[in-house]
């Protein structure tokens, strides 16, 4: 991955946030994941690769990638592997540390829940709890996904609403302050509502976890009005 180990992985659905661009590694390595393509090209952004099975991705972003001499890796459609996953195991693989999954989230006609939900709970994977980050930019919305034991510092604008969720399994020595509900040394069980809409009280926001895998929510994050 030359000098840089920040993967940015961009994915199908709606355009990207303009503000969810701002700050990214100026030399990560851009992973497009099928139509994320498209999406990528329309942000001014040049993928190193392209991995999926092609279904989505337009003729011309094709033709675009071809042109440049962009990788594509084209996968079947009858596989085992969704194509966000597929792309990160090509993040790992060219040794990235700190992992950025980018999309513009569903569109106002996409119903397409599972994929949501797919792409987001990837980030869990075993695969990826050796990287120093993992965070997704979706829509609006900021998701930092701790593998423990992960402990964070997290700068934020007091009085944002944010989320705990345990996806993966339960989370154990969960701590958390600088918010309105601390928790100290806390289990938080799959399914539970126990970490839902806590609220930031200061600009850094420190969290724990000490087992498991804790998803952090951060909704409107990325340009959305409050």
């Amino acid at each position: 991955m030359s000098h840089t180990r920040t993967a940015v992985i961009i994915t199908g659905g709606s355009a990207l946030a303009p503000a969810a661009l701002l700050d990214l590694e100026p030399d990560a390595y851009v992973i497009a994941a099928d139509s994320g393509l498209d999406h990528a090209r329309a942000a001014g952004l040049t993928p190193q690769v392209v991995v999926g099975d092609l279904d989505s991705v337009s003729d011309a972003g094709l033709q675009w990638a071809h042109d440049l001499g962009i990788e594509v890796q084209a996968f079947p459609r009858d596989k085992d592997f969704t194509d966000t996953e597929l792309a990160l195991s090509q993040a790992v693989a060219r040794g990235a540390t700190d992992v950025v999954l980018l999309s513009g989230g569903s569109g106002p006609d996409d119903d397409r829940l599972d994929h949501t939900i797919g792409a987001i709970t990837s980030l869990g994977a075993a695969s990826l709890a050796a990287c120093h980050s993992v965070t997704a930019r979706w829509g609006h919305t900021l998701v930092h996904v701790l593998h423990g034991p992960r402990t964070v510092l997290l700068s934020v604008e007091p009085g944002r609403t944010f989320s705990l969720l345990a996806l993966h399994g339960p989370c154990r020595g969960v701590s958390v302050t600088g918010a309105r509900w601390p928790l100290a040394d806390a289990t938080i069980e799959p399914a539970s509502s126990r970490g839902v809409s806590n609220e930031t009280l200061s600009d850094q926001l420190h969290l724990q976890v000490s087992a498991g895998v804790l998803t952090v929510i951060l909704p409107q994050q990325f340009g959305a009005s409050l």
